[in-house]
């Protein structure tokens, strides 16, 4: 994949380039926790992009919160998993192919709860912002 576009972004890129240098994401994490890193196709540009996102696991399927930290708007990722629901995931050194759904209802409620036990943060990003934060559900291809 030498065609993927690491973020600008400080710490997305460095996060980044530590996985992409070392081929996993152990030991890698973001405020303590662990990490996953995403291959998500940009929805405008169609250009593929490394996200790097907190692991929030369950029996082989994966959840990522588009929680911008508690922003007002979606982050870019959003927008690429909308419209390209397939991508690559990496937890460990090996890249997979999920699927991508947004979850809603009970499922998003169980998700939620799932993602907030991974990352705590996620509560107090919910309660900064008046949007509900998107909850994607990622399936094995």
């Amino acid at each position: 994949m030498a065609d993927v576009e690491l973020s600008p972004t400080g710490w997305v890129h460095d996060q980044t380039k530590k996985i992409l240098e070392t081929g996993t994401t152990e030991g890698v994490k973001v405020l303590g926790r662990p990490i996953v890193l995403l291959t998500v196709r940009g929805a405008k540009s169609g250009k593929l992009r490394y996200t790097p996102v907190m692991r929030v696991e369950h029996e082989g399927s994966y959840a990522v919160v588009a929680s911008k930290g508690g922003a007002p708007e979606h982050p870019a990722w959003y927008h690429g998993i909308k419209a390209h629901p397939e991508i690559v995931l990496q937890d460990g050194a090996e890249p997979k192919h999920y699927v991508a759904r947004e979850a809603d209802g009970a499922e998003r409620a169980q998700w939620w709860e799932r993602a907030v036990n991974a990352f705590p943060n996620y509560a107090e990003y919910q309660e900064k912002t008046d949007r509900l934060i998107p909850l994607f559900v990622l399936d094995p291809k």
